[in-house]
C-alpha cells in the first residue's frame, strides 16, 4: 500500500521540482546582468543629418549616457536622414541588433504614424509598429516654431496671413512641410513651400541668401545659432506647443490663434508631439531587464551637470521625457477621437 502511495509522492516532488526550475530559469533570465554592456559600442541611430538639432541632442546624450549603463560600453552615433526618419526606423526595427546594442532617435512625429501617417502619407513605406517599439525617453521638450530672416518684411504673425511668405522645407511629411499646411487651412497663412532642401544648415544658408523668407523649426536650432540670437538676424512669429516657452513668451502658439474649438483641439493634439521632440527608443524583443537598464541609465544621465551644460551650448535646455511616459503619450494619440483623426488627415492631405 506504502509503495502504491509512494509512486504519486515521488511524481508530485518531480513536478514541484521542474517548476522550481522554471520559475529560477525565468528569475534569471530577467535578472540584468551588470556585465553584458562591458567592453561593448552601443550604436545609436539618428533619423536626421549631421549638424543639426537632432544630431547635436544625440551627440550629448552618446558622450554622457555610457557613463550611468552598467559596464559603460561606448556610443556611437550614426546618422541615417531620410524619408522624415522612416529610414531609420525601418532598418531599427527590422535589422539592428535586439540585444540592446542599438537605439534609434527619431522625427518626434513617429509618436502620430499610427493615426495619422503624417510621415508617410499611406503608411506604404512603414515597415515599422511603434506600439512595440520600446521607449527610452527624450531629453527635452521642444516647441517648433516659425523663424523669418529678419531682412523681410514679415515682422508678426499677422504679415504671414496678409501676405505671401515663402517657407524652405526638406520632405513632405516632415514638420517644416506639415506645420504650414495646417496653418495655412486652419489659421488662414499664405505660405509657399519650397522643397528639396537635405537639413536645417541648407535652409539657414538659403535664408540668409534670400532664396527663401523663413522656414519651420526645433527651438533649439535657432537658439544653438548664437550670432542670430544676438545680433537679431532672424524673427520668431509663431510657435506650435501646448503652451509658450519661456524662451519666447512674446510669440504667440498656433492654439491661441485658432479660431474654433475643434481647431483648438485639433491643433492640441498634433501638438502634444512636442512633448517627446527627441524620441530615443530600442527595437521590438530586447530583452525586457535591459531596457530597464537603458531607461535608469537614461533618467540618471538627464541629470548630469556636464550633460546639461553641454546640452545648453546647443540651444537644448533639457527638460526629459521618460521612456514609460513617452508610452503613455503615444497610448493617448491612439485614443485620440476619430472626428480628430479624420479632420487631421484630411488636412495634411491637401
Amino acid at each position: 500500500m506504502g509503495h502504491r502511495h509512494g509512486l504519486p509522492r515521488r511524481a508530485g516532488w518531480g513536478s514541484a521540482l521542474a517548476s522550481l526550475l522554471c520559475v529560477a530559469s525565468v528569475a534569471s533570465a530577467q535578472t540584468p546582468d551588470p556585465d553584458f554592456y562591458r567592453g561593448k559600442t552601443i550604436r545609436l541611430i539618428v533619423g536626421a543629418a549631421p549638424g543639426a538639432a537632432y544630431d547635436f541632442a544625440g551627440r550629448v546624450v552618446a558622450t554622457h549616457l555610457g557613463r550611468y549603463i552598467p559596464g559603460q560600453p561606448s556610443i556611437v552615433v550614426e546618422n541615417m536622414p531620410g524619408a522624415s526618419s522612416i529610414i531609420m526606423l525601418n532598418h531599427l526595427y527590422n535589422r539592428a541588433a535586439r540585444d540592446g546594442t542599438a537605439m534609434g532617435m527619431s522625427l518626434s512625429g513617429v509618436v502620430h504614424e499610427r493615426r495619422l501617417q503624417g510621415l508617410s502619407h499611406n503608411g506604404s513605406n512603414v515597415q515599422f509598429d511603434i506600439a512595440r517599439m520600446n521607449w527610452i525617453g527624450t531629453p527635452a521638450q521642444q516647441p517648433f516654431i516659425y523663424i523669418v530672416w529678419g531682412k523681410t518684411p514679415l515682422q508678426t504673425f499677422k504679415d504671414l496671413v496678409d501676405s505671401q511668405a515663402t517657407f524652405a522645407t526638406t520632405s513632405q511629411g516632415g514638420d517644416n512641410w506639415v506645420m504650414p499646411v495646417l496653418t495655412n487651412q486652419l489659421l488662414g497663412t499664405r505660405i509657399k513651400l519650397v522643397a528639396g532642401y537635405k537639413g536645417v544648415n541648407d535652409i539657414f544658408l538659403a535664408m540668409e541668401q534670400g532664396e527663401v523668407q523663413g522656414t519651420g523649426v526645433v527651438l533649439s536650432s535657432l537658439l544653438g545659432k548664437e550670432d542670430w540670437m544676438r545680433d537679431h538676424k532672424a524673427r520668431v512669429l509663431l510657435q506650435f506647443g501646448v503652451t509658450r516657452n519661456p524662451a519666447v513668451k512674446d510669440v504667440p502658439t498656433a492654439i491661441e490663434l485658432a479660431t474654433s474649438e475643434d481647431d483648438r483641439r485639433m491643433l492640441a493634439a498634433y501638438a502634444t508631439k512636442f512633448r517627446t521632440t527627441y524620441p530615443i527608443m530600442m527595437p521590438p524583443e530586447v530583452p525586457p531587464e535591459r531596457v530597464k537598464m537603458m531607461r535608469t541609465a537614461f533618467d540618471a544621465a538627464m541629470k548630469d551637470p556636464q550633460l546639461i551644460a553641454d546640452a545648453k551650448k546647443f540651444g537644448i535646455d533639457v527638460d526629459p521625457v521618460s521612456g514609460e511616459d513617452i508610452g503613455k503619450i503615444v497610448a493617448e494619440l491612439d485614443a485620440l477621437p476619430q472626428p480628430i483623426v479624420d479632420r487631421l488627415r484630411k488636412l495634411l492631405e491637401q
